[in-house]
């Protein structure tokens, strides 16, 4: 499990292998995360949007963005967390994942971007 901290903001994730699976032709490395959001600041704060680039080991990069996570804008109460799952494919059996969340303060309505630390993603026959 990788975590940072950005502006009260804790980020932890966990990942796992989830398989193999042929897909157009061409094999393709499933892997889940786990990603917990705790809000260790003295305001509420909603995630608004959220960017991802996934890297894997063949040089290739995909970059996302979009509203939310898993199609939720949460709103995170000091003390609270928010966890959810979601995943991606690969075309290797290791990669990276590294982003950041735009998140909203209630007090001080301004915007801030909360870092996600980078993370590794290895099939578990891949690790060495």
């Amino acid at each position: 499990m990788v975590s940072q901290i950005t502006k009260g903001i804790k980020i932890s994730v966990l990942t796992s292998f989830e398989g193999t699976y042929f897909k157009n032709y061409k094999i393709h490395f499933a892997f889940a995360y786990h990603v917990t959001i705790e809000n260790q600041s003295k305001d509420s704060v909603q995630l608004t949007t959220r960017h991802w680039e996934i890297y894997d080991a063949l040089n290739n990069v995909e970059v996302v963005d979009g509203e939310g996570v898993i199609g939720k804008k949460p709103v995170i109460k000091p003390g609270e967390s928010y966890t959810y799952s979601s995943g991606c494919l690969l075309s290797s059996p290791i990669g990276a994942m590294k982003g950041y969340f735009n998140m909203v303060n209630f007090t001080s309505t301004r915007s801030f971007r909360v870092i996600i630390p980078t993370f590794k993603l290895s099939a578990t026959f891949a690790i060495n």
